[in-house]
């Protein structure tokens, strides 16, 4: 079933981002906690990588923590934080391997000590690499990545190393969190919801959106390769007519 899709693409996305939600759905369908729900859906985490990597996907964001989620109980919360330091030290080296160049994006200044520094342990081992690149998105909100840049704009200003009139939407595009990655082609949410919670919001200006009801749980690779199925049958006009874009 894998080869005859994949022999039909034509255009596979260059960067790919995933709201990965519907842990806490498949826990409870299953009469298990939603911790249980997150640690499987580690797993996915692992398969997608595997698949972007297989079919040429440049870039694959993942939404993980999002500012917002500091509101859901302090025992997740803190259940999610050791996942991710967990995750890390288990997973990295294989990514390393792999010539994955790992990043986080978002506010770490608000992890524990110890998340940080293996955060930036784990950035520093893959900073060489020349394959995929993976960005987790950790305590990361879309208004507060197009505020964060445009506060760096206002500080230049404000010390006379650039004017006002400088201020485009080039020159923010530069300070936003994945300026120094492809143009957001793909964007797909798991677990059945129509909204993209605050997630990329400058970056999905032109993206192709996706939404499925699997739970992130069961998001394999048959799943990936449908969405990208998917957006290989989009016609991107990028303001064009159609008639434009086949000239």
């Amino acid at each position: 079933m894998t080869e005859a899709i994949t022999d039909t693409l034509i255009k596979v996305p260059q960067h790919v981002a995933i709201i990965m939600d519907g842990n806490g759905r498949w826990a409870q369908q299953r009469g298990k906690t939603r911790v249980a729900g997150h640690k499987s859906g580690v797993e996915s985490v692992r398969t997608s990588v595997s698949t972007a990597i297989k079919y040429g996907v440049k870039a694959l964001t993942l939404f993980a923590f999002s500012s917002e989620n500091w509101q859901r109980p302090e025992q997740e919360v803190s259940v999610l934080m050791d996942l991710f330091m967990f995750v890390l030290t288990r997973e990295v080296k294989k990514l390393h391997k792999n010539d994955v160049r790992f990043q986080v994006i978002g506010d770490v200044s608000r992890f524990s000590e110890n998340l940080q520094k293996k955060i930036k342990v784990s950035e520093d081992l893959t900073a060489n690499n020349k394959g995929m690149v993976l960005s987790v998105a950790a305590n990361y909100g879309g208004r507060w990545d197009i505020a964060n840049a445009a506060k760096i704009l206002a500080e230049k200003v404000s010390n006379n190393t650039m004017s006002v009139d400088d201020i485009t939407e080039e020159a923010l595009h530069q300070y936003t969190c994945l300026a120094n990655l492809p143009e957001l082609d793909l964007l797909i949410r798991t677990g059945g919801d129509f909204r993209i919670s605050n997630f990329l919001l400058w970056q999905a200006a032109y993206a192709e959106f996706y939404f499925t009801e699997t739970l992130w749980p069961d998001f394999d690779e048959q799943a990936l390769i449908n969405a990208m199925g998917c957006f290989d049958q989009r016609e991107r006009r990028f303001g064009q007519t159609g008639e434009q874009i086949k000239i």
